[in-house]
């Protein structure tokens, strides 16, 4: 049975992607289709404030891509030199909040150490935050995209936990995207399910799916990888045949494996 996986690819140099490989631990032949594409925006004011540890509270990631902004600025040798000199430590005092294990093994990867990566999505890594974090302290400074979703301010803000947000990347639909759509379903028929990845992958991917599926649309399991993705797909007026428990790809193969399988109480072969 075929799966279609509304995402990018993983960096190349770090093997299969693991979306990929799980699916196929149940039998499920798997495609990856990149979705968005992104412009990384004032990253030489990012690093002004990365600069000043002493000023916040603590860092914030809801997303791979804010920590591949940080990752840009330390490539010019001299931030790189005052990153691993002495920011990085200062910044090590400090609490690093992250969703999921994507964003906190890319805050390893910059030699932070991740609080708070079990939550999953926004709403919960708030309420962790704030029973972390006292009303009124500095603010902890939340690199983030254009599209940001409000939960997080908002829960912040309520509890009165300073929070500096800064755009360092905006989202836009990747060029290929209906092309890639198109050529998958001509070649490869229409998927058993279909997985988004993202409320901006349902926006830009959804029509050019209903319309690619035309009649045979209702045989298709709308998956989605965590809450704010399935509730954009109902928004859509789709229904949803499964959510992740955990934006991993082991807990997103098995919601699959068991949407496909109803009835079957197998693991992975």
């Amino acid at each position: 049975m075929k799966v279609l996986l509304l995402k990018d690819p993983k960096d190349k140099d770090s093997g299969p992607d693991p979306y990929i490989k799980e699916l196929g631990s149940y039998s499920l032949e798997a495609t990856l289709i990149p979705v968005l594409s992104f412009e990384f925006t004032s990253l030489d004011s990012l690093f002004g404030k990365l600069s000043h540890p002493e000023c916040y509270g603590g860092l914030v990631f809801t997303s791979p891509r804010a920590l591949e902004a940080i990752k840009i600025c330390l490539k010019e040798k001299s931030k790189k030199e005052a990153w691993s000199n002495s920011l990085k430590q200062m910044w090590n005092i400090k609490p690093t909040y992250v969703v999921g294990k994507a964003t906190a093994s890319l805050v390893e990867e910059i030699g932070l150490v991740p609080q708070g990566e079990k939550a999953g999505n926004a709403e919960k890594l708030a309420e962790y935050i704030c029973s972390r974090e006292k009303p009124n302290s500095s603010a902890l400074l939340f690199p983030c995209g254009a599209l940001k979703r409000e939960v997080l301010p908002t829960v912040l803000r309520e509890k009165g936990i300073p929070l500096e947000s800064l755009t360092v990347y905006q989202t836009a639909q990747h060029p290929d995207l209906q092309e890639s759509l198109s050529s998958y379903f001509s070649q490869q028929g229409i998927p058993a399910s279909v997985v988004f990845f993202s409320p901006s992958g349902v926006k830009f991917c959804l029509q050019h799916i209903q319309k690619l599926s035309g009649d045979l649309i209702d045989r298709v399991k709308f998956a989605a990888i965590g809450p704010s993705t399935a509730e954009a797909l109902r928004g859509a007026g789709v229904a949803v045949s499964c959510t992740a428990g955990s934006p991993t790809a082991q807990d997103l193969a098995a919601a699959i494996h068991t949407a496909l399988h109803p009835h079957s109480c197998s693991g992975p072969h």
